[in-house]
Formats: structure tokens, sequence, C-alpha cells
């Protein structure tokens, strides 16, 4: 069969940028590391380039506005690119798409899950340029640990900043929390009650749960000092609008959660730049929350607070 089709040009060539180091740290052991964080965007047919000296996309290097992908496995540490192809509506809409590896529960305590992720945001501004950012307009995005963390980073407070790309700003403008464990005090309460009332739980004291990994140190004061990393319990007086999405059926960060944090908001005053969205039937991370549907929702989000 020969046939002859005129697709068109309408959609425009995604590049991966692999491997690029925006962080060195040490673990818990003192070893040093290289966090690292990959890049997609829209700026020409690379491989046309190297190839024939020239693309079919022309130079468009206007400033792009961003979003930083968080990924989740309970701190346990997640590969960085194991996930983010299901970001990449966003950067066929137009964002510059980064993702990135942060200490685990065994290579750091917090704060410095919630720090790497603020370098990470200062890396994206400090390299505008070079990755054709829109410095003013930075979103963040993350699922689970991930969706903890990036609402650590949309209260925009002056807290847990590095010394690394320090003459640039960790803030972000929009933020979207994918069912995040958002009051480890609530969690802790919640894990506590399972490991009671289940037998050959797997997890046999409070510092084995997710939870008490990242937060580490003296379990009996575990609890009250989770409060200084939880969102549900921080200023408020900076936060960026956000977008909240949560499974009914989740049994690892139950919906009580998310609605809690919800309700502080709206309380807080900022109802009208916050969004919550319970998706029915969904667990901790099944596949609703990348359903076309709710990846609209997302794109029209970010596309409101991000895009002038």
């Amino acid at each position: 069969m020969r046939k002859c089709i005129k697709p068109g040009k309408a959609r425009k060539s995604i590049n991966f940028l692999d491997n690029i180091v925006y962080s060195r740290q040490k673990d818990l052991n003192g070893n040093e590391m290289e966090l690292k964080m990959s890049i997609m965007l829209q700026n020409g047919n690379s491989e046309m380039r190297l190839a024939f000296g020239k693309d079919d996309e022309g130079e468009d290097k206007a400033p792009k506005p961003a979003i930083l992908w968080v990924p989740g496995g309970g701190y346990r540490g997640c590969d960085k690119n194991l996930m983010v192809s299901e970001m990449a509506f966003l950067a066929d809409a137009g964002f510059v798409v980064a993702s990135i590896y942060y200490r685990s529960s065994a290579e750091g305590h917090f704060p410095d899950q919630i720090i790497d992720v603020k370098t990470a945001i200062r890396f994206l501004r400090a390299h505008a340029d070079e990755y054709e950012i829109d410095p003013e307009h930075i979103g963040i995005i993350g699922r689970s640990a991930g969706g903890q963390l990036t609402s650590l980073a949309s209260l925009n407070t002056d807290n847990f900043e590095s010394a690394e790309w320090a003459e640039f700003s960790s803030e972000v403008q929009a933020g979207i929390d994918m069912f995040g464990p958002n009051d480890f005090p609530k969690l802790m309460d919640f894990d506590l009650a399972d490991m009671a009332s289940t037998p050959n739980h797997r997890w046999k004291s409070l510092s084995d749960t997710h939870g008490g990994a990242v937060i580490g140190g003296d379990v009996a004061t575990m609890r009250e000092r989770s409060k200084s990393f939880s969102p549900m319990y921080l200023p408020l007086d900076k936060i960026c609008p956000m977008m909240i999405l949560h499974g009914d059926h989740d049994k690892l960060v139950p919906v009580e959660i998310s609605e809690a944090f919800y309700q502080r908001l709206e309380d807080a005053g900022y109802g009208d730049q916050t969004e919550f969205y319970v998706l029915e039937g969904a667990g901790h991370g099944t596949k609703e929350f990348f359903q076309p549907e709710t990846k609209e929702l997302m794109l029209h989000f970010f596309e409101k607070y991000l895009k002038k």
C-alpha cells in the first residue's frame, strides 16, 4: 500500500535533556551527591539540526513558563523520569517541564527534601536563558510525597533555603498538589491506628513509616517535630494559587488530609485562588489522575496562572 498524507506542522517538537546537575549535597553518611534533573521543552527539531544544520521549526527562543515535576515514592527515592512522561502534555502546551531527583529518606531527613526542591527552582531561574524559561512564571506539581513538597514550596516562605543559586528566588506562582500528605501528625495517627488494628502490618513502629523515616530522630518527639514540615501548620500569607487533587478511595493518604488542608485555605481567605477536586473511585495515584479530563483541569489551571 502506498499513500500520500499531509499531516501538517501544527505540533512542535519536544526535546528531552537529561542528567542536568542542579545541586551538590551530602547524604546522611557525609557522602557527596550530585542531584540531577531532566528537562522537556519545545525548542526545535534537534536531530534535524544536527544532521542538516537547521531545522524546520525556526528559531523561536521566546521565554516559556516552567513547571517543576516532583515525583512521589514515599520519600524512599524515585527515579526522576519514572512517570515524567505523564507530564508531556504540559510540554506540548508550551511549558518547560523539569523533573528532579531529591534526597530520599535514606539519604537525608527533613528539611533536606524541601531544600532540594527549592534549590531546583532557583536553578531554573539561574539558567533561564539557557533553557528558554520565563523566570517570572514558574509553577510546581507533584504526587504523593512530591505533592507534600509541592504544597510546602507553594507556601513561598523564606525557610528551607540553601546557599546554592542564592541570588535567585525560590518562589513559585502556581502549584498542583496531588494527594500529598500535608499533615504529618494526622497521617502518623492513621498509621499508628492501622498498625494497632492490622495483624502482620508491614510497619512495626512509627519510625518504619514513610513519614517517620523521612522525619527521623527520636520517635518520642517525631510527631510534634513533624509539624514544622507540614503545610497544614505553617504560615499561609505568601501562598500561591493552588490546585489539590485527591482520590476518595486512597488507602495510604486518606482524603481527609486534603479536605482539611483545603478548608484551612478557605478559612484563611484563599478560596478564590484554590481549586480542590475529589476524584471518585480513585486510590493513591491510580489511573484517574492521568485521564484526559484530569489533565485538562491541570492544564487550564497552569495556563491561567503562568501564561501571560
